[in-house]
């Protein structure tokens, strides 16, 4: 019976979605996991130059896998896949071009596309394409897949409300006071099931301006990109809607801690890579002194100009 009257609750918002004739669900990890079940994939190729919740989940769900290293434009080099083989393919910072992504999935076929680090970039017709929500929106879960496989078995739906407070958290006081929060957040899809997008990170989605976001993050990409790009080791690409400004410097990591002293928050995105791999390996130094630095829609041109001045005032005194 449906109830009528009582309190009111978070207002039901209307605006247009950005990828909503994809299938909505509840994390990029299980976006990935209904594609290895829907297309009974055994076998797959990945970067070495990835975060291990992909590592982890293909072994959990008994996916034989093998790595290829990337070049500097963060692209696969070359490789050739065996039988029944898929290519999982990473548009890191969102660096990889339309035309280049095109002729990786017709030489190979069998390809997945993380748009993890690229939310407005538009799929390819016919690839199996997946997209990250909280990486870029103020929601504690929520992907979307893009595929004409389908899983057989009908899933559940989330449910969301109980890991909304780092988020209302950081709206009102400091991100640190809610850090450990939003870890704990992050290590819930270790284990989560495969489930529909919950209705209360469905429902803030349909509250963004999307355009506003995505010119937001641009203009400050770009003035990033302006006043650094003669100390990055990166030549980069444009970045419509860019997730982070890469800065690659020789002691980034160096400059990673004088930053975080500072409060600009400049995270080591992929651990692991650390752990794992030897420091000759190209992919180590990456994770190593990339700075992904932040050029979302919470700042503008004076936070950009902040960053700018006090990373060429660190890499000078290091240097």
């Amino acid at each position: 019976m449906k109830e009528i009257g009582g309190f009111i609750e978070l207002d039901h918002y209307a605006g247009k979605m950005l990828h909503e004739e994809a299938i909505a669900l509840n994390c990029g990890r299980n976006a990935l996991a209904y594609l290895i079940q829907a297309r009974k994939i055994n076998k797959m190729a990945l970067p070495y130059f990835m975060c291990d919740s992909v590592f982890n989940l293909c072994k959990q769900q008994n996916v034989e896998i093998r790595y290829y290293h990337i070049d500097e434009h963060f692209l696969p080099e070359e490789i050739d896949l065996m039988e029944d083989e898929w290519l999982y393919l990473a548009d890191i910072y969102g660096q990889l071009v339309k035309e280049d992504i095109r002729r990786i999935c017709n030489k190979y076929q069998r390809v997945i596309v993380d748009y993890a680090q690229a939310y407005f970039e538009i799929p390819l017709d016919g690839v199996d394409s997946l997209y990250t929500c909280r990486k870029f929106f103020g929601v504690p879960d929520g992907a979307f897949l893009y595929t004409d496989a389908r899983l057989e078995k009908p899933l559940q739906q989330d449910e969301s409300f109980e890991r909304m407070r780092f988020l209302l958290g950081r709206f009102e006081r400091t991100a640190s006071e809610f850090y450990s929060e939003y870890v704990e957040n992050n290590k819930l899809f270790d284990t989560a099931p495969i489930m529909r997008m919950s209705k209360l990170t469905e429902n803030l989605l349909h509250a963004v301006d999307y355009e506003q976001v995505k010119n937001i993050r641009t203009a400050n990409f770009d003035y990033l990109k302006k006043h650094l790009c003669e100390i990055n080791l990166l030549n980069l690409n444009s970045a419509d809607g860019a997730f982070a400004y890469p800065l690659f410097l020789e002691n980034g990591a160096q400059v990673r801690k004088k930053l975080i002293a500072q409060k600009i928050y400049v995270p080591t995105l992929w651990p692991n890579v650390l752990e794992e791999l030897p420091e000759t390996y190209y992919e180590h130094q990456l994770a190593k002194n990339i700075l992904p630095l932040p050029c979302d829609q919470r700042y503008d041109e004076a936070d950009m100009e902040y960053i700018c001045s006090n990373i060429l005032k660190i890499a000078a005194s290091i240097n």
